[in-house]
């Protein structure tokens, strides 16, 4: 078959997918079982992978997207448990004390807050622990999901201490990168993340800019524009507060601890100085006004009380001490020098191998203790019930509408990762003999395919295929593993820097959280919002398009000044 119909072939799930939850509105729920079942009849008819290879991979997704609902189980626990212990309320006192503006506590929560949890843990963990606390403080539901959604893509590409750059590639490249020139690996990476800031940094001052505008446009009383660029002074402070940080880390010392490091002090300078003034707004105090006004799409299955005015349960200490606690957590079993994070790698790991089907070497493994849905989360829900002090019964409510809640999600996740698997297992073909060649993957096919089209244009268009990835996989590493090699061999055969456009790989694949399936599924979960997908998808498609444009101007200038390492 012709390369450009392989390719329209490998994008008919995705295809399924976007028309059922976007156009038909359709959750995700029913939706991702559709869009397997288009992959599966492609990778079975045109790819000619074996049926018991198929239903393999499915197997491993299933096994896979556990331990996402792991995480979105422990970032719902943690919600539930601090809505019945208090400690909620008492952070909605709290930080209405900071700022009762909406637009301050969107940038504090889902800009700052966000990017450190991003910075330390990564996969999904930043917005299914922001968004909660957001609509806990008054955002409708799909307003905060948005946020959200939006502000974890520029600290994406340094998250995990570093894992899209340096596991993501490390794995795509492997030996490429000692063929290409460099000393060591450690110093390509630290190349790679200097690089990749040079796309981010326009967008960490644009995007907070851009979506207080949009939410006020789309979610504000006065559904205008003007309401939320009026906090611009405050979004550049913000922006300020940790690009200082986040390029000293970058440029050196390596892509470890950028986010992480820039979201910890921005996030202590931005609060400290909303507290006193400093760079606020000047139009008043804006929120999203009368919740018996909004719209019945913004809402869901977590109802807003419409209440404004909280009291305090206990100390604002103890009520974000669970908060602190998961941080702490998360930083002390992230850095590799320390014990904690190859003790918990190599404890409790389960892993499952499909021999029952004929392919033991398809297998997938879960370290229940390294997921941060186990250690922090479900610890931290544990501890906090001494903390706060629960009674029984209000511990028992939150654990049990913890579980109710994970029934739909369940369902979209599990589908959504086994058309992960298909996707990156159709590349090999087990009926093969040996000697024969082997069919390239449905991602590679249309990656290729849209490389022949644009060629020399490339550098424009490099961090969309990053973004495409990281739609497919829910992972910015997943998808630097997926294309990484295929960006080097572009660049090498259009005679581009592989410097620039393996750092476009990396910004795509950080803008693609925006509008991966995983993470919409997963905070959909955390705000009642499942079966709504669609919706979600539809307002994060613009923040991700003028992503891609930015960081494509900024790749092509690069390329056009002779920018090299």
């Amino acid at each position: 078959m012709d390369d450009k119909l392989l390719a329209l072939v490998a994008l008919l799930p995705i295809v399924v997918a976007m028309i059922l939850m976007v156009g038909m509105r359709m959750g995700a729920a029913k939706a991702m079982p559709l869009a397997w079942l288009t992959g599966a009849a492609s990778a079975l008819l045109v790819w000619g992978l074996p049926t018991s290879y198929i239903a393999a991979l499915t197997v491993q997704g299933f096994v896979s997207a556990i331990g996402v609902l792991i995480i979105v189980f422990g970032a719902l626990l943690i919600l539930h448990t601090l809505q019945y212990s208090g400690g909620m309320e008492t952070i909605q006192y709290g930080m209405q004390n900071v700022s009762k503006d909406m637009r301050v506590q969107a940038i504090i929560i889902g800009y700052m807050f966000a990017a450190f949890i991003e910075g330390a843990a990564g996969f999904g963990t930043p917005a299914a622990l922001a968004a909660p606390l957001l609509l806990s403080l008054g955002f409708p539901p799909l307003a905060a999901a948005v946020i959200c959604l939006v502000f974890n893509s520029f600290p994406v590409t340094f998250g995990a201490v570093g894992t899209p750059v340096i596991v993501g590639f490390g794995s795509a490249l492997g030996d490429l990168i000692m063929a290409g020139g460099w000393e060591t690996k450690d110093a390509f990476f630290k190349v790679i993340g200097q690089t990749v800031t040079f796309m981010h940094v326009p967008m960490i001052f644009i995007l907070p800019i851009f979506m207080l505008g949009f939410i006020t446009r789309f979610f504000g009383p006065n559904r205008c524009w003007k309401d939320g660029f009026a906090a611009w002074r405050f979004c550049v402070f913000a922006a300020i507060s940790f690009t200082v940080p986040y390029l000293a880390f970058a440029w050196f010392v390596g892509p470890e601890f950028p986010s992480l490091i820039g979201g910890l002090i921005g996030l202590g300078i931005i609060v400290w100085g909303a507290q006193r003034g400093i760079a606020m707004p000047t139009d008043g105090v804006w929120t999203f006004g009368d919740s018996s006004k909004w719209e019945s799409s913004w809402t869901g299955e977590i109802a807003f009380s419409g209440k404004t005015t909280f009291t305090a349960h206990m100390s604002q200490f103890m009520a974000w001490l669970p908060y602190v606690l998961i941080g702490g957590i998360l930083v002390l079993t992230r850095i590799s020098q320390l014990p904690l994070k190859a003790w918990l790698n190599s404890t409790a790991t389960v892993t499952v191998n499909m021999g029952f089907l004929g392919y033991p070497k398809v297998a997938e493994s879960l370290k229940l203790l390294y997921l941060p849905g186990t250690i922090p989360f479900m610890l931290v829900a544990l501890i906090t019930i001494v903390l706060h002090k629960m009674p029984g019964d209000k511990a028992t409510k939150a654990w049990t509408e913890t579980f109710v809640k994970m029934k739909n999600p369940t369902i979209a996740l599990f589908f959504a990762v086994a058309l992960v698997k298909i996707f990156q297992g159709s590349g090999f073909n087990p009926a093969l003999a040996a000697g024969e060649v082997h069919p390239v993957s449905m991602p590679l096919v249309m990656a290729k395919a849209i490389a022949d089209l644009l060629g020399g244009a490339w550098p424009l268009f490099a961090s969309y295929v990053g973004g495409l990835g990281a739609f497919i996989t829910g992972s910015n590493t997943v998808s630097d593993m997926l294309f990484g090699g295929f960006q080097w061999g572009v660049a090498e055969s259009l005679g581009l820097s592989k410097t620039v456009i393996l750092a476009a790989q990396a910004a795509g694949g950080a803008m693609g959280n925006m509008i991966c399936i995983h993470n919409i599924v997963a905070v959909c979960a955390v705000v009642g919002l499942n079966g709504r997908e669609g919706d979600i998808l539809k307002q994060t498609f613009w923040p991700f398009m003028l992503y891609g444009v930015v960081v494509g101007i900024v790749a092509y200038t690069l390329i056009l000044t002779g920018f090299t390492w």
